[in-house]
């Protein structure tokens, strides 16, 4: 099938104006390092904002003949993208929010390649390396707010979900709008779209005109979760571990919404940070919510979290069904704990240096077989590693599911192989079939065909 292209020049809008001509050798050199490649992919997925489609190889292989080339200016640069999806541009003139898209990911590509990476000062091989590269990468982007209160609410969920919970997200972020508080999301579809939009309402209600929809991402998912049209700031965070940490330092709050594996792995992600014994007294408002139709979903997650990580982790969440009013209400109180506790410990309201994340949590899982198979996946551990190795589990299936090199990798060698104590697995192959019977796994309507395989 044919799609519309189009070629254009555009200039940043209150982005990324200079570049060094050594950065712009560097992003135009396609035979190193895959800085370019990098730059493409994601300025692609930036382009295709506002589509339904779910699966990054899908969107790589419509646009193969996509270019996108940086032009070195006396005034500054200019983009020029070739062959680029035409319904990113009206009346022949590229969609300003898409046009700052573009500028942010050459941002975020060049300053994690130049400052983070190729910077000794960033020891990476430590947790709190780790942390301060992050507090680097978003301070860089200036989207932390270092004098205003506690009030941002971080919003998981589906990009693949059913009408009636879109619908809820946007009445859920209706009201948390309502009491002045900003979203932050994986910036694509579904329930990541759903709360901004419902916001962007309730703030207008409330003449709050500055009101912030940021949306995190990384390379490996942009592609099949482009950003959604309310995205004011978006960071493209190195992998997905970085964005997830980002995620918890930067928010005040987390509500979830029903999804698939990718909410399964988020709500691990978590809860395993969580149930870190130093991170016991931090306050940290956790709510999974949606309408009548998510209750099963919820239910079961809830039972596989009693099971695999007991009533400890169940203490630290609240579900809430049917009741957008009870969420708003709930995290707005618990955001207020959260103010009163980084005041009286002297912690930074806009970035959360408290709370103390494993290594375990920050160390980037690359998902190959090999890796999927040799996952250690038994009850003797403590709660909190037990915790990172499932949400690696689900972070397999993600990429089996959507990402293109994951997707490639299920075509070339097969299933994914997992395995680990027998009543685990039990738990895990009833999860993840609960997730196929309720037709979370795929956007398209298609027949799913599993990228996995339960060892027992």
């Amino acid at each position: 099938m044919k799609y519309d292209v189009i070629d254009a020049r555009i200039s940043p809008v209150g982005r990324l104006a200079l570049l060094s001509k050594s950065e712009v050798a560097k992003l135009l050199d396609t035979s190193k390092g895959g800085l370019y490649r990098l730059l493409r992919n994601c300025s692609l997925a930036a382009l295709n904002s506002g589509s339904t489609l779910d699966d990054g190889k899908e969107l790589l292989e419509r646009y193969q003949s996509f270019e996108i080339r940086v032009i070195q200016q006396e005034r500054g640069i200019k983009l020029e993208v070739l062959n680029a999806p035409a319904h990113a541009f009206v009346d022949g003139k590229m969609i300003k929010g898409i046009n700052e898209h573009l500028f942010a990911v050459l941002r975020d590509v060049i300053f994690v390649s130049d400052e983070i990476i190729a910077n000794p000062i960033f020891d990476l091989e430590i947790s709190d390396g780790i942390t301060n590269a992050i507090f680097h990468i978003l301070r860089n982007a200036n989207i932390m707010q270092p004098k205003g209160d506690p009030k941002l609410v971080v919003c998981w969920g589906g990009h693949a979900i059913k009408r009636r919970e879109y619908d809820y997200s946007k009445e859920v972020g209706y009201q948390v709008g309502l009491r002045g508080l900003d979203i932050c999301t994986g910036c694509g579809p579904g329930a990541m779209k759903g709360p901004m939009k419902g916001a962007t309402i309730g703030h207008a209600k409330q003449r709050i005109n500055n009101g912030q929809y940021l949306g995190v991402t990384e390379p490996g998912i942009i592609a099949a979760e482009s950003p959604n049209p309310i995205v004011n700031d978006l960071v493209i965070m190195p992998d997905i571990e970085k964005r997830l940490e980002a995620f918890i330092r930067i928010g005040h709050g987390i509500i979830v919404f029903p999804g698939g594996v990718g909410t399964a792995e988020e709500i691990l992600y978590i809860l395993g940070v969580l149930l870190h014994p130093e991170n016991k007294h931090i306050p940290f408002p956790l709510i999974f919510t949606g309408p009548k139709s998510a209750k099963e979903y919820f239910e079961e997650i809830d039972r596989f979290i009693l099971a695999t990580l007991g009533e400890q982790a169940k203490k630290r969440y609240t579900i809430i069904i049917e009741d957008p009013q009870r969420v708003a209400k709930e995290i707005a109180r618990g955001i207020t704990q959260v103010r009163e506790f980084r005041k009286q410990h002297k912690d930074a309201y806009y970035f959360n240096w408290l709370l103390k994340i494993d290594d375990e949590f920050q160390r980037p899982f690359n998902p190959t077989h090999e890796n999927m198979r040799n996952l250690v996946l038994h009850a003797d551990q403590d709660k909190h590693l037990l915790a990172a190795n499932l949400r690696r589990v689900f972070s397999g299936v993600v990429a089996g599911n959507v990402k293109d090199e994951g997707m490639r990798a299920i075509e070339k060698y097969g299933h994914f192989e997992i395995q680990g104590d027998a009543k685990i697995m039990a738990h895990m192959d009833s999860l993840l079939t609960s997730f196929v019977e309720q037709n979370r796994m795929k956007l398209d309507g298609k027949k799913y065909k599993p990228c996995y395989k339960i060892v027992k």
